[in-house]
């Protein structure tokens, strides 16, 4: 009797560690389930591309979760997700770690976007060059009589660093392009968690500035219109605009994965490329990247 209930302490055991082991990491890309993290840009647009998906694979679970492109590349390297999504490209140096944890990263295009500068609608500056926004953002100008508009301290607002959409403005914008420009954003620049907290602060602070994905345009907030400089027009940041390379400030949305994407993973990627996967990406106001 001992013997019998020792060999079957033994086989419980023994299927417990393979439960156990089977649940560690993101092995394989599950066959039931996807986990998507990343940019807080990305994130209505991922769930909204998650619940159409499910629709059609009722016993499918794809969870999708924001925190910032940041947040989306170390799930990527720690195998704690399928696919992370992110509001800019990767850096040669987070390609050169994740070779040196064994895989090679697939960066998939998904959508374009532009990145809207917005104001309090009460404010009555509505345009802008982008060497004025790269000195107000940069803290060069403090006031918006210098630009034209009321005797009024700038208060400039900036995602966080960990965000893929600051890293984008701050190259882009602030430093125009340029990789010896070491400029920063203002001292005093308040650093918001999210795209909405940057809506919601512009809403009801007459002397804010500040970007978010065009996505969040609403009618509590004003769009500037944004010149690349002072002989050139100015362009407001509309799908049009995106697409056609007029407005200044527009950027790629991208998914990541751990290699070709395969299975389950590959099947969610090719919705999100389709006609449908593309009509949500128009209907959540960013810039579809294929035929709809």
């Amino acid at each position: 009797m001992m013997k019998k209930n020792q060999l079957w302490l033994g086989a419980g055991a023994c299927a417990l560690f393979l439960l156990a082991f089977s649940g560690c990491g993101r092995r394989g890309q599950q066959a039931s389930s996807i986990q998507i993290k990343g940019s807080d840009t990305m994130v209505n647009l991922g769930q909204a591309w998650a619940e159409e998906f499910m629709k059609s694979n009722p016993k499918v679970s794809v969870a999708v979760t924001g925190g910032g492109s940041g947040t989306g590349i170390a799930a990527l390297m720690s195998n704690t997700c399928d696919i992370a999504e992110l509001s800019r490209e990767l850096k040669p140096e987070e390609i050169a770690m994740a070779k040196e944890k064994g895989f090679e990263p697939k960066q998939i295009t998904v959508a374009l976007d532009g990145l809207a500068v917005v104001v309090h609608p009460a404010n009555p500056v509505s345009r802008l060059t982008m060497d004025q926004l790269a000195a107000v953002f940069s803290g060069a100008l403090t006031n918006w009589k210098e630009i034209g508009g009321a005797d009024l301290p700038i208060v400039v607002l900036s995602r966080e660093v960990n965000s893929g959409t600051h890293v984008y403005f701050k190259e882009h914008v602030l430093r125009r392009g340029s990789k010896e420009s070491q400029t920063e954003f203002a001292a005093n620049a308040l650093m918001l968690s999210s795209s909405q907290a940057i809506a919601d602060e512009v809403a009801q602070n007459p002397g804010a500035i500040g970007y978010y994905g065009m996505g969040y345009i609403s009618a509590k907030e004003k769009a500037l219109a944004v010149a690349k400089d002072a002989a050139s027009p100015y362009v407001l940041p509309t799908i049009e605009n995106v697409v056609s390379h007029a407005y200044p400030i527009s950027r790629p949305l991208l998914m990541v994965t751990r290699g070709e994407p395969r299975g389950l993973v590959a099947d969610f990627i090719a919705f999100v490329l389709s006609p449908a996967g593309q009509r949500i990406v128009q209907k959540i106001d960013f810039v579809p990247i294929n035929p709809i």
